[in-house]
């Protein structure tokens, strides 16, 4: 039987209300590896390394990069109530088209630049409180909430409740400051702990963790999806941010939340992990499906191309290999890329639409824009 305060306490606190503090990791006692558990974590060990395979043996793995990560940003922002969507983004990165929610569509950007930067700052920073910081003001920068100390850990207590609820009505409330400054320095050093822990289970509870200090006034959620992100690449166990974890979370967002409440509430990391196992089996099962799918189209556009479009053909595969780092675009990019005059550009455009690989999406006569829409169908919300 495991005790309700395996993972913390809840310590009343002189203004009258409870706070939960963390017991450093790992558990004690320790994680109960069940079959079960060992089944989950060794079907996902195996879906994670098929994914890095199957990407390693890619052409050109950016495309993938390039898409997965916008896909994770929208989705983890989605999970905070942001509404912008994969299209808004891809349409602002693109200059098309101006943005009816350019404050939602810029936290996606900030989640995008803070992966890119997180990803190079591994190479000569490990995964530590300092780069979870530089990754938040990277986040938080000019968005919602970025007057609340980006980059900074809160020097006041925060709570987690409906909108508007005030803290005796929270529904949890984190470590006050001064206790959460010796969680995170606990967090710290078990991230760099040679304890034997597989690794799948330590990102595990290393999530679960940071969402349980909650450090920052703003943005912890996405801040500790990306450590999961990190960590995973920082151990090799992926070579590229190509699991979007937060596909899962969002679809059992209620689950998601209330495993996580179960951890600290009982103890409950075992019902937590094989929960966070699931997903990552699921995802990355996803991912390597869509690798293949893109590869298989790829070819098929690559064929589609050569026999509809005699001596034109080589222009056309020039642009659509551009098209999967910049899937929206006007002719003028046309242009740019195939070194056409704009009207022949604007009729190999049309030729492309005549065969289904392209779109108009704006519905103008003037200032039109396109998308490759089979690419992009791959990556919208199913």
């Amino acid at each position: 039987m495991v005790s309700a305060a395996r993972a913390g306490r809840y310590v009343e606190q002189i203004a009258g209300y409870k706070a939960f503090i963390p017991n450093p990791l790992p558990p004690l006692p320790e994680i109960i590896m069940d079959q079960e558990m060992w089944n989950l974590l060794s079907q996902a060990d195996r879906a994670l390394g098929r994914l890095d395979c199957s990407t390693d043996a890619l052409p050109n793995p950016d495309l993938f990069v390039f898409m997965y990560v916008r896909k994770e940003a929208v989705l983890s922002s989605q999970i905070e109530g942001t509404q912008a969507s994969l299209i808004d983004v891809l349409e602002f990165e693109s200059q098309t088209l101006e943005p009816d929610n350019p404050q939602e569509v810029a936290e996606v950007v900030n989640y995008i630049a803070a992966v890119n930067y997180g990803l190079e700052r591994l190479k000569n920073l490990p995964v530590s409180l300092r780069l979870i910081r530089e990754i938040h003001q990277k986040l938080m920068q000019g968005v919602r909430g970025a007057e609340r100390d980006p980059g900074e850990f809160r020097r006041t207590q925060n709570w987690i409740g409906s909108g508007g609820c005030s803290l005796a009505e929270a529904t949890y409330v984190p470590p006050p400051p001064h206790e959460m400054i010796q969680s995170l320095d606990n967090l710290e050093k078990f991230l760099h702990d040679s304890t034997p822990i597989p690794a799948l289970i330590r990102i595990g509870l290393a999530h679960a963790q940071f969402e349980t200090i909650h450090p920052f006034l703003d943005g912890n959620g996405r801040t500790g999806r990306l450590l999961i992100t990190f960590l995973l690449c920082e151990q090799n166990i992926l070579k590229r941010p190509l699991l979007y974890i937060s596909h899962y979370f969002k679809k059992y967002r209620a689950e998601y939340y209330d495993r996580l409440q179960a951890v600290r509430d009982s103890g409950n990391w075992e019902g937590w992990l094989k929960f966070f196992l699931r997903g990552v089996y699921e995802v990355a099962q996803e991912a390597s499906a869509t690798a293949r799918k893109i590869v298989n189209m790829k070819e098929e556009h690559r064929q589609l191309v050569l026999n509809d479009m005699g001596r034109r053909s080589g222009k056309a595969i020039v642009l659509l290999e551009s098209l999967y780092f910049r899937p929206i675009f006007t002719v003028e990019h046309v242009e740019a890329i195939t070194e056409l005059s704009y009207p022949n550009a604007n009729s190999l455009v049309k030729e492309l639409c005549n065969i289904g690989l392209l779109e108009e999406i704006t519905g103008q006569k003037r200032n039109r824009a396109f998308c490759y829409a089979p690419f992009l169908d791959v990556f919208r919300d199913s």
